[in-house]
């Protein structure tokens, strides 16, 4: 039996710094991020968690997630995971976890969401100089 493909929708995604899965199967979202303060560079961070769903769609797919350097071509992270959707009215949720990341500059990185290889989303990361607090 051949299933027909039909790429799907990415209905949203967040950069966090932890998903946690409920009882009840809900994520909680915690600590989302629309840049990263640092005193100094570089910084080490021990975990950063990508939450995505997508929807309207049928097949198997791949999603890629990757963080890149304000160079935009160095990959600082990366992260993939094959879901399926069975039927259109069925959605994915997919949590990726970088580790381990070492951020060298100050700057604007980008997140980027692949599906099947080809890019789907792309937004800013900035990782911003901020003054350590004053004992």
């Amino acid at each position: 039996m051949n299933q027909q493909t039909i790429n799907p929708d990415l209905q949203g995604c967040f950069l966090c710094e932890d998903v946690r899965q409920e009882v009840n199967g809900m994520h909680t979202l915690v600590g989302v991020l629309n840049a990263i303060p640092a005193p100094m560079v570089p910084i080490g961070i021990m975990k950063l968690c990508l939450w995505s769903r997508w929807c309207s769609g049928m097949g198997e797919f791949v999603q890629t997630s990757r963080i890149l350097s304000p160079d935009e071509v160095t990959v600082v992270a990366e992260s993939e995971v094959r879901f399926r959707l069975q039927e259109m009215e069925t959605h994915a949720t997919n949590v990726h976890f970088f580790t381990g990341i070492q951020l060298r500059e100050f700057g604007l990185h980008h997140v980027e969401v692949q599906l099947d290889g080809d890019l789907r989303l792309r937004f800013p990361l900035p990782v911003v100089r901020v003054n350590p607090p004053q004992s």
